[in-house]
């Protein structure tokens, strides 16, 4: 699947599908794990981790894809890092409260943008434990 497909698969996912399960769900070929699992082990992760107080469920959600393609404790945390820090610079936050504006009553990103940000970071990421292994 070309890179702008599967951001867009992703995207298209978070209609039926909470934001850590569209990540997931769309990486389900890379990270070698059936569909159904994927979507159970990510079912708790819509709204943010802590029910829209933490962080984002589309970076939890690549966070499971990183540690099942990397198979490393450490390549798998300097890669979600790297994840996080580009949401982040693109976001201004990892945290979904602050995405949706709630406190604010301005959203800074909605749900399918920020599954379609984590989904492009999270190949380029991919692309680059390819090249290293």
């Amino acid at each position: 699947m070309e890179k702008q497909e599967r951001i867009e698969y992703c995207r298209s996912l978070k209609g039926k599908y909470n934001c850590a399960q569209a990540i997931a769900l769309g990486f389900a070929d890379i990270a070698g794990l059936d569909r159904k699992t994927l979507e159970h082990c990510t079912m708790a992760y819509g709204t943010g981790l802590g029910t829209l107080d933490g962080t984002c469920g589309t970076l939890l959600g690549a966070g499971m894809v990183i540690g099942l393609v990397s198979a490393d404790r450490a390549e798998a945390r300097k890669r979600i890092i790297e994840v996080m820090n580009a949401f982040k610079a693109r976001n201004s936050t990892v945290t979904c409260r602050a995405l949706k504006g709630l406190d604010t009553g301005s959203p800074l990103r909605a749900c399918p943008d920020c599954v379609a940000d984590t989904a492009e970071f999270l190949l380029d990421v991919l692309e680059k434990e390819a090249i290293s292994k």
